[in-house]
C-alpha cells in the first residue's frame, strides 16, 4: 500500500499567527482510504527550498499532496517548483484563463493581468476544477508517484479534494483500511506507562503504536492497516485486550471521549449534579465541564474565590481555618467543596486550591476537594511544570478524583 506525505507551502505557516489545519483534514481523509501519512513538511515561499523538498518527497512516497502556493502573486511558487522538480515546463491554458476571468465577472470584478499566472499547468497535469475559488488544482503522475496540487484556503481545498481527488484515489488504490483505537489514560507518567506496555506492543510489528502526553494525560494510539477491515480490527483488539488490564482504571476512555465528557455521562446516568469552587484555576475547571454539549443537564454552577475573603464570604470557609492552615491546605480544599455543595444544593462538588506560580518554592502544590452524598475528602498533589501546566493538570486531577468516586461508590439511598 502506498504511503503519503503532505507539503504545506507558505511562509505564513512558519509564524505563530497561522496554523496548518489542512494537513489534519487531509490525514483524516487519506487514513480513511487506508493510506498512512508518513511525513508532513512546512516550507516557506522560496523556490529552491521548495523544489528540494518535492524531490525528496518523490524519492520517498507514492502519494504527495501539496497545499497552497497556487495564487496569482510572485510568491506563489508551487507550480514553478513542481515543474522544476519534475523537469517539465509550464503550459499556459487559455481555457483556464477564460474560466478565471468569467469567475471575476460573476462577482462584478475585473481580472487583473497577474491572475493569468493561475492558468499555467505543469506539463502533463490534469486540471482539478475549483468551484470555490480562482486557482485550479493539478493532478500529476510521475514514475509511479502521484502529486496533487491543492489551493491553501480550507474551503477550496476540502471541496477540491472530496470532489476531484477522492474519486481518482479510489480507482488508484488497492482495497485497504486502517483501524485505530485510542485509549485515554490519566494519573500516570508517560515513561512509566510505556515501560509497562512496551513488552506487549513490541511483539506486534504490524501494529503502529503511538504514545502521546497531552495536557496532563496520556493517549495511546493503536493502528492496524489491512486489506480486510475485520482483520485490522481483530489485531487492534488483541493488543488492547493485553494492555488494558495492565493499566486498569487509569484508562477512562477507549472511544476518544474527553474526561469531562466521561464525567458528564456518569453524572447523567446517576441523575446527579455537580458544582465547583475554584481558586488557583479560576474558572478552568468549570470551563472544561461546560465545554461538553448539554452539560446543563448536570452542572449547576461554580464559585471563583481567588482571595481568602471570598472563600469566607461565598463558601463559608471559616476565617480561623484560613489563618491556621492557609488557603492552600487540605482543610480549606475540603471546606471549599463542602461550601459549594451546600450553597448550590448539588450532589457533588469539586474544589481546587493551590500555588500555580510562576514564583515560589511551593509552585505546583495543589489540594483537590470533593464533597459527595457520602462525605467529603481532599487530596494533596505536587504537579510539575509552569503556571499553565499546573492549572491544566489540576483540573485533570479533580475530574479524575470525581470519576473514580462515581465508579466505586453506590448512589445513596
Amino acid at each position: 500500500m502506498p504511503d503519503a506525505e503532505i507539503i504545506a507551502i507558505g511562509s505564513e505557516l512558519l509564524t505563530p499567527q497561522k496554523v496548518d489545519t489542512n494537513s489534519l483534514y487531509l490525514t483524516d481523509q487519506l487514513n480513511a482510504l487506508g493510506v498512512e501519512v508518513v511525513r508532513k513538511t512546512v516550507v516557506g515561499d522560496e523556490r529552491e527550498r521548495l523544489t528540494d523538498t518535492i524531490l525528496g518527497a518523490l524519492a520517498r512516497s507514492q502519494i504527495i499532496v501539496l497545499t497552497g502556493g497556487l495564487g496569482p502573486t510572485e510568491d506563489d511558487l508551487t507550480r514553478d517548483a513542481v515543474a522544476s522538480a519534475l523537469g517539465r515546463t509550464l503550459v499556459f491554458r487559455q481555457d483556464l484563463c477564460d474560466q478565471i476571468e468569467e469567475r471575476f465577472r460573476r462577482f462584478q470584478r475585473k481580472m487583473v493581468e497577474i491572475n493569468r499566472r493561475q492558468a499555467y499547468l505543469v506539463e502533463g497535469a490534469e486540471v482539478l476544477a475549483n468551484d470555490r475559488g480562482t486557482a485550479p488544482g493539478q493532478w500529476i503522475s510521475s514514475n509511479g508517484s502521484v502529486l496533487m496540487l491543492l489551493p491553501g484556503p480550507p474551503n477550496e481545498l476540502k471541496w477540491m479534494f472530496e470532489k476531484q481527488c477522492l474519486p481518482r484515489l479510489a480507482k488508484l488504490l488497492p482495497a485497504q483500511v486502517i483501524h485505530s483505537l485510542m485509549l485515554r489514560v490519566v494519573g500516570m507518567p508517560e515513561s512509566d506507562l510505556d515501560q509497562l506496555i512496551a513488552p506487549v506492543y513490541l511483539r506486534y510489528p504490524n501494529l503502529a503504536t503511538t504514545i502521546l502526553a497531552v495536557s496532563g494525560e496520556i493517549h495511546i494510539h493503536l493502528r492496524a492497516r489491512s486489506p480486510d477491515s475485520k482483520q485490522a480490527e481483530a489485531l487492534v483488539d488483541e493488543v488492547a485486550a493485553q494492555i488494558e488490564p495492565l493499566i486498569g482504571d487509569r484508562i477512562y476512555s477507549r472511544n476518544g471521549d474527553s474526561l469531562e465528557k466521561v464525567i458528564g455521562d456518569l453524572l447523567r446516568a446517576r441523575g446527579a449534579n455537580l458544582s465547583v469552587a475554584e481558586s488557583a484555576t479560576a474558572g478552568l475547571l468549570g470551563g472544561r465541564i461546560t465545554a461538553v454539549p448539554n452539560s446543563s443537564d448536570y452542572f449547576l454552577g461554580g464559585f471563583l474565590t481567588y482571595t481568602d475573603a471570598m472563600k469566607t464570604k461565598l463558601l463559608g470557609v471559616p476565617a480561623e481555618m484560613l489563618a491556621a492552615h492557609s488557603a492552600v491546605s487540605e482543610a480549606v480544599a475540603k471546606a471549599m467543596a463542602e461550601g459549594a455543595r451546600e450553597r448550590t444544593g448539588s450532589d457533588y462538588a469539586l474544589s481546587i486550591t493551590g500555588y500555580a506560580g510562576p514564583d515560589g518554592e511551593k509552585v505546583g502544590l495543589v489540594f483537590i476537594g470533593l464533597a459527595t452524598p457520602n462525605g467529603s475528602e481532599a487530596r494533596r498533589v505536587q504537579l510539575p511544570g509552569d503556571r499553565e501546566r499546573v492549572r491544566a493538570f489540576s483540573t485533570n486531577t479533580a475530574l479524575d478524583l470525581l470519576r473514580r468516586n462515581l465508579l466505586t461508590t453506590d448512589t445513596p439511598g
